[in-house]
Order: C-alpha cells, then sequence, then structure tokens
C-alpha cells in the first residue's frame, strides 16, 4: 500500500533528464574538484601560481583569495563538491529506472534555486567587486542555469495552457540563451579596456 502510495506520487522523468543530470552535475563537479584543489594548494603554497590565471582578468588566484570565495567560513567549492555529488547521483538513479518522489525533486529543484541565487551573487562580485574572472567558477556558472531549468521540470511539471508561466516555461531555453548573451556582454563592457588591449 505504501510502496504503491509512493510509486503514485512519483513524477515520471524522462531519459533524457536523467543523462543532462549526469552531463551538467559532472561539469560542475569537476569545476569544484579544480577549485578545491587550487585553494588548498593555494593554503600550502602562499606562493603559489593556479593554473587558471593567465592574466589581470582571467585569474583564480584574484577570486580564491578574496571574502567572497568563503561565504560561510570555508571554500565556496566544497559546497560544490557536495551539491553535484547530489545531482549526479539523482541521475544515475533515475537513468537505472528508478522514480523518485515528488518531495525529493521538490527539494533538489529548490536547491538549484538557491545555487542559482548564489551564481548570480558570484557574477555580480567577480565583475563588480573583485573585478576578475575565474574560469572554473565560469563553468559553475554555466551549468547551474540549465541546471535548474531541466530539475524544475521534473519538479513541477507545468499544468498551465496559458498565462506567464506557460510563456515562461515554453520559451525557457530560449530565455537562457538571452540571461547567456546578457553576462557575455557584461563581461565584455566591464573589463572592455582590457580586451582592447588585446585586439
Amino acid at each position: 500500500m505504501t510502496a504503491t502510495a509512493a510509486d503514485s506520487d512519483a513524477p515520471p522523468t524522462r531519459v533524457a533528464t536523467a543523462w543532462a543530470l549526469v552531463v551538467l552535475g559532472g561539469l560542475g563537479l569537476l569545476s569544484a574538484a579544480a577549485l578545491t584543489y587550487e585553494r588548498f594548494r593555494l593554503f600550502i603554497e602562499p606562493e603559489y601560481v593556479p593554473s587558471c590565471s593567465f592574466n589581470p582578468v582571467i585569474s583564480c588566484g584574484s577570486v580564491m583569495t578574496t571574502e567572497q570565495a568563503s561565504v560561510f567560513g570555508f571554500p565556496n567549492p566544497l559546497l560544490g563538491l557536495v551539491a553535484f555529488t547530489v545531482v549526479i547521483t539523482s541521475g544515475v538513479v533515475v537513468a537505472a529506472g528508478a522514480r523518485l518522489p515528488r518531495w525529493y525533486w521538490g527539494g533538489l529543484g529548490v536547491g538549484c534555486l538557491l545555487g542559482l541565487v548564489f551564481v548570480h551573487w558570484l557574477i555580480f562580485q567577480s565583475l563588480y567587486r573583485i573585478g576578475a574572472l575565474c574560469p572554473y567558477c565560469m563553468v559553475v556558472w554555466a551549468v547551474q542555469l540549465p541546471l535548474f531549468i531541466v530539475v524544475a521540470r521534473a519538479a513541477w511539471p507545468p499544468r498551465w495552457s496559458a498565462g506567464l508561466s506557460a510563456a515562461v516555461f515554453r520559451w525557457r531555453w530560449n530565455l537562457a540563451v538571452v540571461w547567456y548573451a546578457g553576462v557575455a556582454l557584461l563581461i565584455l563592457e566591464r573589463f572592455w579596456d582590457y580586451w582592447r588591449t588585446l585586439l
């Protein structure tokens, strides 16, 4: 009885969703792991130059040593190690044929939403407070929006045929492209003086 009720409450999930979680979560996890490694190298060797520091603008080292890089008292990438592991595990479980309950998808959706909000805060801090870009961080920025879109569709399937919510759902990937373009333009404008020296 209980198993049947749980199964009926579990939303069907497409295989594409499962693999999207694995791929996006994998990219995020690799980036978080690389950042964690580089950060601990800096702890051990203060003179160490991270492998992702290329110039005054593209510089992990400039970002890692700021207060914003340890918002909760420990390096931010440690959050990514845990969060993206959960995402990958969820994708593997679903790909194996399991139907996760609606409460699980809801929790994962809220977590991805909080991650998306955090990413926007980090983007603002990188552009207008720190004045440098971390390549590995930017990979996390890039995967967080599509990750939220994929999880949100599974967590809160569309039930409206009209209205704002239906329009947002229908155009979600178009809106994602606009978001990427907007962030790229902000980066271009913020560091335009430096980019011009490369031309």
